[in-house]
């Protein structure tokens, strides 16, 4: 096999073998088992449903944030207020995966109470893939809403503007629905920080001219945003209609570090997460089985729509991801050669025996 032929095939591997191997080598760094698999099962249900950038590629780079004193391995978050809706915690840059679930877990209880529950959270580490928090909330009849932004990052400058300032900052949701949850979760950047990254290392391009160079013009190139001056992703609707994705950035800024009270007032630069969180219990309003029929109706509707001679039925959001998901839990996850490459490193520097891909 040519290299390029290897840089092609990905790699098979159940998902308990994968959630394994990671939470292995999390352990080894120094989380706690109970810790280190949540953080393993939320990467791993990133790669479930194709979020490759923000699944197991994130394992290493955690792994060096641990060694480096960056990522916190102890400790709980600090409650700085608590008053019975919404809450704020201090995380202290503990894994995210870990902190998320649980403000999860605390949302979801009280809503169930209280119709509504908010829970923001400053100065967590990386939250990985948002998409992977939202199935079991909706599948359980709750509306969930999730976004974050990183205060250390810009990458994404203003619509109209040059300057990198925000970061993709995305928002996601579960909706429930008679039949399977709607998953969204897009970013209010044309695209992410992980994609570009890593076509960057790659020398590939993107698909589409998604990014700026640092004098404005268009380009498909990551290598355009490591110059001097830096390009930037561009916001949704880019050059054109930018203000829209702009305008979405803001308002995640606003409930995420504004919420939280730090953000990019700060002068502290260092890789996290501000994350807003909110579940919305369905029972306490119009019923949980009236928002269902809604949501089910217009799910109907949008796949019922009429669409070009030739071209495929409309899909709704999460639809793929779920029955790549449940592909994947019976034929295994595919992992691309660099992502099981640096975990394989990984183990060989902390002596985690490597499992076997599937035949």
């Amino acid at each position: 096999m040519t290299e390029s032929e290897r840089t092609m095939t990905k790699e098979r591997y159940s998902a308990k073998t994968l959630q394994d191997w990671a939470s292995t080598l999390f352990v080894r760094a120094g989380l706690a088992e109970d810790r280190a698999r949540t953080v393993a099962d939320v990467l791993v249900e990133g790669d479930l449903l194709g979020h490759d950038t923000h699944g197991l590629q994130l394992a290493a780079p955690y792994l060096d944030e641990i060694a480096g004193g960056r990522m916190a391995t102890a400790g709980e978050p600090e409650v700085v207020s608590d008053h019975g809706p919404i809450a704020l915690w201090d995380g202290g840059y503990l894994p995210g995966p870990w902190l998320v679930r649980r403000a999860v877990e605390q949302a979801s209880s009280r809503a169930r109470e209280q119709g509504a529950s908010t829970v923001v959270i400053r100065r967590s580490h990386h939250i990985a893939c948002l998409a992977a928090y939202l199935r079991p909330v909706a599948e359980a009849g709750q509306l969930i809403i999730l976004a974050s932004s990183d205060p250390a990052v810009s990458s994404v400058a203003p619509f109209g503007g040059l300057t990198p300032v925000v970061t993709p900052n995305p928002i996601s949701a579960g909706i429930p629905t008679e039949g399977g949850p709607i998953l969204l979760d897009v970013s209010s950047s044309i695209t992410t920080n992980g994609l570009t990254n890593r076509l960057h290392r790659q020398g590939g391009r993107l698909p589409h001219p998604w990014l700026q160079d640092g004098q404005g013009r268009k380009s498909d190139d990551p290598a355009v945003l490591f110059t001097d001056p830096p390009g930037t992703i561009l916001p949704i609707g880019g050059q054109d209609h930018g203000h829209k994705g702009f305008a979405l950035s803001l308002m995640i800024e606003a409930m995420t570090a504004g919420l939280g009270g730090y953000g990019r007032a700060e002068p502290e630069r260092r890789w996290g997460a501000s994350v807003f969180l909110q579940v919305i219990d369905p029972a306490r309003t119009g019923g949980e089985g009236a928002f269902r029929h809604q949501m089910e109706a217009l799910a109907r509707s949008c796949r019922e729509s009429r669409v070009p001679e030739g071209a495929p039925p409309v899909r709704l959001p999460g639809e793929r991801g779920l029955e790549r998901r449940r592909r994947q839990l019976e034929t295994g996850v595919e992992l691309s050669p660099a992502i099981a490459d640096a975990l394989r490193a990984k183990s060989a520097a902390m002596g985690v025996e490597v499992p076997a891909a599937l035949g």
